[in-house]
């Protein structure tokens, strides 16, 4: 039951940071590409590549790291059907590079950062 509270207080915060990268995004850039979107992804990476790293050897004795940063944090931070929703309106408004640019910077940047941070560091 507690990690259903978990998931639920993370995922609010995780949702509410992810506002915030949008409103900050929208204040000081100008950019086609969604810039709010691919900065919560990243950062969702960065924090599930450093929670690993730090966390490696705790995580299964304390399951609350994975139910609240893991699960609810990163999962409220992160948003796949915004970043596919916001490229596909790209497309449709014919920035086909800035759609592809969006796609490539968003998928190996953060995959990338994730497999530094848990195998390389």
């Amino acid at each position: 039951m507690m990690a259903f509270i978990y998931i639920f207080i993370g995922g609010g915060l995780g949702s509410l940071a992810r506002y915030g990268f949008g409103v900050l995004a929208k204040r000081y850039f100008n950019f086609s590409l969604p810039i709010g979107t691919l900065m919560a992804n990243i950062v969702s990476c960065f924090v599930v590549g450093i929670t690993i790293y730090l966390f490696k050897d705790k995580i299964q004795l304390h399951s609350f790291i994975q139910s609240f940063i893991l699960i609810g944090f990163c999962g409220g931070l992160s948003t796949f059907s915004t970043f596919s929703n916001e490229t596909a309106e790209l497309i449709n408004q014919g920035n086909w590079i800035w759609a592809i640019g969006n796609i490539f910077i968003s998928i190996i940047l953060g995959v990338l950062m994730i497999y530094w941070l848990r195998y390389k560091l």
